[in-house]
């Protein structure tokens, strides 16, 4: 019986850093409401230029504080009653009428970080703090690589099910028309967060014909860089960030560069590829639903091991 509440399994929205904004978009002072990870929460940058993310609603009387809030130095004033929260801490630092603050008046502060063009939110279901980090990419912003390029999609599926593609080889030729899958080697690091997968081919390029690699790095669910290597002194990336709104709705945000020496003759064929390449899964995203135990073949080895892998992020 084929009905998708019962074929379908509802899988909860995991641990890890998630990209809420890209850095471009709030500027000093600037306030936006976002919703992510099925909660409602503010994102606003203080006077000093940090970026802050606190939850939405004034432990006072429950307004929404991006709704016409405003910065106050590192703080977020409520639009209601002018009660003011610190950005990182949450607390509330000053109530214009009234001199002694309830020893409990806080909103939560989500934590945050900034690198590689985005602002990042950790998200913990028990409320832990961060206990794994990823790397600040050094071709972002660098001299020699090309201004980034930008590209956001919303998709109906689960994070998951979007990251799994990155370990499944085989729908690159049914998908995406590859001739065949690549011939791929995957490292796991120590601590178990982060992974690797290498595959080596023969390119042409206007330049000559080079054997090169395509890296694909991931850090927990979600977060992915994915480079080409092997032309001397020249290079390609793009960094993805792929973040929940809800448990069957995500955001995935791309940053794509090229070495200013490649980008004319290489660099924006890579960025459209990838781009319109990833419309031809849409349609697959769009109607899937997600088999909890799916029947796997001898073949799917990465699919298995990526199976296992995941369930880390999850409490």
């Amino acid at each position: 019986m084929a009905k998708r509440e019962l074929e379908h399994t509802r899988l909860p929205i995991p641990n890890g850093w998630f990209a809420v904004a890209w850095s471009k978009d709030v500027i000093a002072g600037g306030v936006k409401s976002i919703h992510y990870f099925d909660e409602e929460m503010v994102l606003f940058r203080t006077r000093s230029g940090e970026a802050r993310v606190v939850d939405a609603y004034c432990v006072h009387l429950g307004a929404h504080l991006g709704e016409g809030g405003r910065v106050v130095g590192d703080s977020l004033r409520c639009p209601f009653h002018g009660w003011t929260f610190d950005g990182q801490t949450g607390a509330c630092v000053n109530i214009p009428y009234c001199d002694r603050i309830p020893a409990k008046a806080a909103v939560r502060a989500w934590p945050v970080q900034e690198k590689n063009g985005m602002i990042f939110v950790w998200h913990d279901e028990k409320g832990r703090e961060p206990h794994w980090d990823f790397p600040l990419l050094p071709e972002i912003g660098h001299p020699d690589w090309s201004e980034p390029r930008t590209f956001d999609l919303e998709v109906p599926v689960h994070v998951q099910d979007m990251h799994e593609n990155n370990n499944d080889p085989v729908h690159f030729q049914f998908v995406h028309g590859a001739v065949e899958p690549l011939p791929s080697d995957i490292s796991y690091d120590s601590d178990g967060r982060a992974y690797r997968i290498t595959s080596v081919t023969e390119r042409a390029t206007p330049t000559g014909t080079f054997t090169t690699q395509l890296v694909r790095d991931s850090w927990g669910i979600g977060l992915s860089a994915v480079r080409t290597e092997g032309i001397p002194q020249a290079g390609l990336l793009m960094f993805s960030s792929t973040t929940p709104i809800t448990a069957e709705r995500t955001h995935s945000r791309w940053l794509l560069t090229a070495t200013n020496n490649m980008v004319d003759l290489a660099g924006e064929d890579f960025m459209n590829g990838l781009t319109s390449g990833v419309m031809q899964d849409m349609r697959i995203w769009s109607n899937k639903v997600h088999r909890a135990r799916p029947m796997l073949c001898e073949a799917d080895t990465y699919l298995a091991e990526f199976r296992q892998w995941v369930k880390q992020f999850y409490v």
